[in-house]
């Protein structure tokens, strides 16, 4: 992008009397971002909910200098972005009315596979949320799922670790700018957490994690994925209002539930009985429901062939397994330059075609 496009967008997000959908409205009917800003007032005053207040706003000059810093900061660290027009721009949150016209990434994302979901749930996590978790995560990981969540305590960090330790790729949308990180203690995760996927994040550098930001964050990240899992929640709590704003993008919810004295489990029992989520009960019932299903009996009929067919990538990596032996995952993904999150779908293909074996510890050699 240009970099006078990307100021005027800056610009259209800056402006307080502005929002997506109103920012989007602009840039559809003008056509282009910085064309805004060089349209006669009395022009864009004619498109729907453009009013004297928003006019005030766009045009403030205080918003232009803070645009102008934000920019600056951009280019001067190298701060990937994707603006919703983007081809790059995740599919499903771009079909949100409400979709923040740019975000700010940071990792190594790879959004092809569109088998994406969204796992929050209460800071106050108990040892069934956390068990159901991991076996969730591990259960569903043969079809090599984007985990998605907040990066906050409890259902949130359980969800990006346990997807890391599947080996899958997880993505974090933050409530704050990449100059801050909450919580804190949560600074030991940034690696790991962008090594098999990364971050996202619609608000500027220095933005401070504020209560609101919380909830704008919550529609990135029901909107980015196909369906939301709650684990966990008391009565009122941020994942509630995460699963109705899936709802209100008609996206699936499924709701963990418990016995009816536990706390943390009334408001994922609420939304089960007011027809507001279903009831998740196994991982079959994610698979059914978003039709993940393989067909098991592909799997089970398939055998091992005496010329096996395989990509370009799949033969590299049997290559390098009959040159070098038995070897651990990462070691694999480093010496043949293959993302971790790339290489799980690369060696499931190939254990199902009879090319690999795995075992135990993350290794795997060729058969």
């Amino acid at each position: 992008m240009k970099e006078e496009k990307l100021l005027a967008v800056l610009r259209l997000q800056k402006s307080k009397a502005i929002g997506s959908i109103l920012a989007k409205k602009l840039i559809v009917n003008v056509g282009d971002a910085a064309q805004v800003f060089y349209e006669k007032k009395s022009i864009l005053a004619k498109i729907n909910g453009v009013g004297a207040n928003a006019l005030k706003h766009l045009f403030d000059s205080e918003n232009l200098r803070a645009a102008e810093n934000e920019l600056n900061y951009i280019l001067k660290n190298n701060i990937k972005y994707t603006y919703f027009l983007d081809d790059d721009y995740p599919k499903h949150l771009q079909n949100c009315i409400d979709s923040p016209i740019l975000m700010f990434k940071d990792g190594t994302i790879n959004l092809n596979n569109n088998k994406i979901i969204s796992i929050v749930g209460t800071r106050n996590m108990s040892s069934y949320g956390r068990d159901f978790i991991e076996n969730l995560i591990k259960d569903i990981s043969p079809y090599n799922p984007i985990i998605v969540s907040g990066f906050a305590y409890g259902v949130d960090i359980c969800a990006h670790k346990t997807a890391i330790k599947n080996n899958l790729q997880t993505i974090a949308v933050l409530a704050h700018g990449f100059e801050e990180i909450y919580p804190k203690v949560h600074k030991k995760h940034i690696n790991q957490v962008n090594e098999n996927g990364g971050f996202f994040t619609e608000f500027w550098s220095e933005e401070k994690p504020l209560r609101e930001n919380f909830l704008k964050r919550n529609r990135i990240v029901a909107g980015i994925s196909e369906a939301t899992i709650i684990i966990e929640s008391a009565e009122k709590g941020g994942s509630l209002v995460t699963a109705d704003i899936a709802n209100s993008y008609n996206k699936d919810v499924f709701a963990l539930a418990g016995r009816a004295t536990d706390i943390y489990s009334k408001g994922c029992n609420n939304l089960i009985k007011n027809n507001q989520a279903h009831l998740l009960s196994s991982t079959e019932d994610i698979i059914k429901l978003l039709n993940w299903d393989i067909s098991s009996k592909v799997k089970n009929t398939i055998k091992k062939e005496l010329f096996i067919s395989l990509t370009t990538d799949e033969q590299s990596v049997y290559n390098y397994l009959q040159k070098n032996g038995k070897q651990l995952l990462d070691v694999i993904a480093l010496d043949c330059n293959i993302p971790l999150f790339s290489l799980s779908s690369i060696l499931l293909k190939m254990e199902l075609k009879g090319a690999v074996k795995p075992l135990p510890g993350k290794m795997f050699e060729a058969i």
